[in-house]
């Protein structure tokens, strides 16, 4: 594993610009930083990025984010509502219909800025992220083209494998039952995210402990998870959406990345003729947030796989 702090590895000058716009629900602020090259420049392409699973937007979407400005193009990297420095409540709360239309709040965003080609936006998703972004570009026309990598796509049978049969039912009525106590009461039932040995947590296994736990003792990433969660969580899939899917479409996994049957699953049921599955062989999933030499081959991936679109 390579140190998770990898955002402080010099890499060719890029500005990065705080930003901030609204959600849609009211009054609710999100929060990015918008990366761009280091000389000023119009009609850029950009990339709107969203992350993991109770992601930050520090975590791998910044990598990702100041590697893409290096190359020439503009990268939006924002926390979704719930963590980091967007707004909305309850915290620590795992809402992929809200993750949705907070991607289309962000391309909202982007396409008003003078200095972006609103004809050239693509959507960036990760791990859990592609789920939601895959969603987002099969119904966002403004949308261009779609890439997700190491992504947790995300159907009844990928569900079963993640969390067998018996652990999908438990999670969801207990999801379930915090949410109506939440809707009635407004409290809210915490467990932690991650953990290294308690199953009944967000993202319960080692490995994402191994990774995660180091943002926390770090005071970078909150260990909290909203049960509430699951009920959402559990009630969402992407497999309907990449069966709409027309645009160009990039899906980069690895048969060592998170469900890769799913994976195939969804690159199968894509309609488009201009999809193109880039597999990566045993490239560790984590690897695809961290690791320097997998960062910086996937980017030159994509920026390579985008200029064939112009």
């Amino acid at each position: 594993m390579t140190d998770l702090l990898t955002i402080n590895r010099p890499i060719e000058a890029t500005q990065i610009r705080k930003v901030s716009f609204p959600s849609a629900a009211p009054g609710v602020m999100l929060v990015g930083d918008l990366h761009l090259p280091a000389a000023s420049a119009t009609d850029l392409p950009v990339f709107v990025i969203i992350g993991p699973m109770t992601y930050q937007k520090e975590q791998a979407p910044t990598e990702y984010a100041r590697r893409l400005a290096a190359l020439g193009y503009a990268a939006l990297a924002f926390d979704s509502r719930y963590r980091g420095e967007s707004g909305g409540l309850p915290r620590a709360y795992e809402n992929p219909f809200h993750k949705v239309e907070d991607i289309v709040s962000a391309v909202d965003f982007v396409a008003s800025l003078p200095e972006i080609d609103s004809t050239r936006i693509y959507g960036l998703g990760i791990c859990q992220g592609s789920s939601e972004m895959l969603r987002a570009v099969a119904e966002d026309p403004r949308i261009a083209a779609g890439i997700t990598l190491a992504g947790q796509y995300r159907d009844r049978e990928g569900d079963i494998d993640w969390l067998t049969e018996e652990g999908y039912a438990a999670r969801l009525s207990q999801g379930q039952r915090a949410k109506a106590k939440y809707e009635a009461t407004g409290e809210v039932d915490y467990v932690a995210g991650v953990d290294e040995v308690d199953m009944n947590v967000g993202m319960p296994g080692k490995f994402v402990w191994d990774w995660y736990h180091v943002w926390a003792d770090k005071g970078l990433w909150e260990n909290r998870y909203a049960v509430m969660s699951d009920a959402d969580l559990l009630t969402y899939e992407s497999i309907s959406a990449a069966r709409q899917l027309t645009k160009p479409y990039l899906l980069i996994h690895s048969d060592n990345s998170f469900l890769p049957t799913a994976a195939r699953r969804h690159f199968e049921a894509m309609p488009s003729t201009s999809k193109k599955l880039l597999w990566e062989g045993e490239t560790a999933h984590l690897d695809f947030y961290d690791n320097p030499e997998v960062l910086d081959r996937t980017v030159a991936s994509i920026a390579a796989w985008v200029a064939t679109l112009d």
